[in-house]
């Protein structure tokens, strides 16, 4: 007997608001029924004296110490700017601002 029915396919197409035909109705029953037989499967294949994963592969911080180190000044952070006004970096406008 299939784990999903017809009726719970159209039940699961109205709640995600899919447009479903009667004709794909029938096939994604069948093809959500093959996927929960595969997570099945799966579930029986776990042994207890495996642990559980949530990579294939050890995974490592490949980020750097946080430590602080000195900036630029506000003088020298412009300095290399074409444009500065008021201590800021000068662009031009490409918003039609009022």
């Amino acid at each position: 007997m299939p784990a999903i029915s017809r009726d719970e396919v159209a039940h699961l197409a109205r709640l995600a608001r899919l447009a479903v035909t009667a004709e794909e109705l029938d096939v994604f029953a069948g093809q959500l029924d093959d996927i929960l037989q595969a997570v099945a499967r799966v579930g029986e294949v776990a042994a207890d004296d495996i642990p559980p994963t949530s990579h294939a592969v050890p995974l490592t911080n490949v980020f750097r110490e946080d430590v602080v180190r000195p900036g630029l000044s506000q003088q020298q952070a412009l300095s290399g700017a074409p444009r500065a006004e008021d201590g800021r970096f000068r662009v031009p406008r490409i918003l039609g601002e009022e």
